[in-house]
């Protein structure tokens, strides 16, 4: 998975949660939480949806690692 595959699951997995969010304002070192105001239950159906879509394996545990647009990239990216 590449960098462009990346932001257009994250832009697709965004849609289904909340459709009223523009992933295209947020700057790539924004927190996606408040930039999106996405609440915690929100974000949860988030990470489970890249989860979902992207086939990588996502614990809880590393949900505080995928709060910027940067560090999601780099994680689902990363061998």
């Amino acid at each position: 998975m590449n960098e462009q595959d990346v932001r257009r699951m994250t832009a697709e997995v965004l849609a289904g949660i909340a459709p009223e969010a523009d992933l295209s304002s947020v700057g790539d070192d924004e927190d996606l939480r408040e930039a999106l105001d996405l609440d915690s239950m929100d974000f949860l159906n988030f990470v489970i949806g890249l989860g979902q879509r992207s086939g990588v394996n996502i614990p809880e545990a590393d949900t505080p690692r995928l709060h910027t647009m940067r560090s999601l990239v780099a994680y689902l990216c990363s061998p």
